[in-house]
């Protein structure tokens, strides 16, 4: 048996953590830039608020209820997700899996006897070691923990822990699980399947196989049999060639400049390659992104991405940089007001050993990593950036400014 264990409103439990005088209490923590509501506690949802709405449209309602409002503290909430994830290891050793900074698989073993009765230690001693709230799901496969973990979390009389082990409570847990919140079932194909009259997991499940095969593709299919109790999504892949670092934000207000584009886009790419020199990768494609802000229906809306694969994998900024300006360029349409932007880089693999190019002067290149490794050596005694491009300018502190951010 599989057991999914899923951190409760995890960045509003952080906080509470950090605050304890916020338990109790209606409590938003906001998006990069106060964007819309990414958490929430019980207290803010009985108010009506829900999870993705802007904040420009509730912003009222949390004024008048006494919303405690708070911009994101992305740190804070990963050292709280490593404890989690610690005190889950030392439970469960190498049967766990990392799903997200919330989530985590962990393998049920029969010798711990009954599963409620284990499920129960686990979320009790998640809660006495880090303060933090999990639910657990404990099922077949990885999909039907997922649904599992959705009911252990939305009623009470779980007690944070559901265990769905015979056919009879499967159907019970997917007839009453929406089609489009089954894990692997995307907006798109949602939409399909309402079109077609299938509104429940239990529906979807019922469909003979030859037609579910008509409709999905391997993915989907996979989800079909784990919907039937077959195990098919296996441990997550953690070769780093298939893996990929991203810096994205949203910006306070929206951008129709390119420079100001341009000092954005060198601030991602300065986070993302400092972040691959610490895990001793480098990079061989450098993927760029913008789009406009969705919630302005009535302005002209424009999104594009591209890609730009080098011929010398790398993690010397000023490279990546001097790529990324030109993907950015080719991708730029003016007459919009920008809302996002961001950078991402992926085909890595590790630099130690990486094989030479006779193009490349080696020692131009061990300039590069000495100058690199000196940077990053005085910019990790800093809060902040102490040594950065040029290129950066001020404009990402200036651009993403937030209302809600802590003295």
């Amino acid at each position: 048996m599989i057991g999914l264990v899923d951190c409760n409103n995890f960045f509003v439990s952080c906080e509470r953590v950090a605050d304890p005088r916020l338990l109790g209490r209606p409590v938003v923590v906001l998006s990069n830039n106060d964007g819309c509501a990414v958490s929430l506690s019980n207290e803010a949802k009985a108010l009506g608020i829900r999870r993705g709405d802007p904040y420009f449209k509730i912003r009222g309602l949390c004024v008048a209820n006494g919303v405690t409002v708070l911009s994101g503290h992305h740190r804070l909430y990963s050292d709280i997700s490593g404890r989690v994830m610690a005190t889950l290891r030392m439970l469960t050793g190498d049967g766990m899996e990392v799903y997200s900074v919330d989530e985590a698989f962990i393998c049920m073993n029969p010798a711990f006897g009954d599963f409620s009765d284990y499920g129960q230690y686990v979320v009790r001693t998640v809660m006495e070691e880090t303060g933090i709230p999990v639910s657990l799901g404990v099922a077949q496969t990885k999909t039907l923990a997922k649904v599992a973990a959705r009911f252990a979390k939305k009623y009470s009389g779980y007690k944070g822990v559901c265990v769905i082990d015979t056919p009879e409570k499967v159907r019970k847990a997917l007839a009453l699980m929406p089609v489009g919140d089954v894990w692997g079932i995307g907006r798109r194909h949602s939409r399909r399947l309402r079109e077609r009259g299938l509104n429940t997991a239990l529906q979807l499940a019922s469909l003979p196989e030859d037609v579910a095969e008509r409709l999905f593709n391997a993915t989907g299919m996979n989800t079909w049999h784990e919907l039937h109790g077959r195990p098919c999504i296996i441990r997550e892949e953690t070769d780093p060639k298939h893996h990929s670092i991203t810096a994205s934000r949203s910006f306070a207000k929206d951008v129709d400049s390119l420079s100001d584009l341009k000092q954005a886009v060198s601030t991602f790419c300065t986070s993302v390659t400092r972040k691959l020199r610490r895990q001793g990768l480098v990079c061989g494609e450098v993927s760029v992104f913008v789009c406009t802000n969705r919630f302005h229906e009535h302005e002209p809306q424009y999104s594009n991405s591209s890609s730009l694969r080098l011929a010398n994998p790398t993690d010397y900024t000023p490279h990546v940089i001097s790529v990324a300006m030109h993907v950015l360029e080719s991708i730029y349409r003016p007459g919009y007001g920008y809302k996002r932007a961001g950078v991402t880089l992926s085909r890595m693999r590790p630099q130690a050993g990486l094989q030479g190019d006779l193009f490349v002067d080696p020692e131009e290149t061990a300039k590069h990593k000495r100058l690199m490794e000196a940077v990053d050596a005085i910019n990790s005694l800093q809060d902040s950036a102490g040594v950065f491009p040029a290129s950066m300018g001020d404009g990402l502190k200036r651009l993403t400014r937030r209302e809600h951010d802590r003295g």
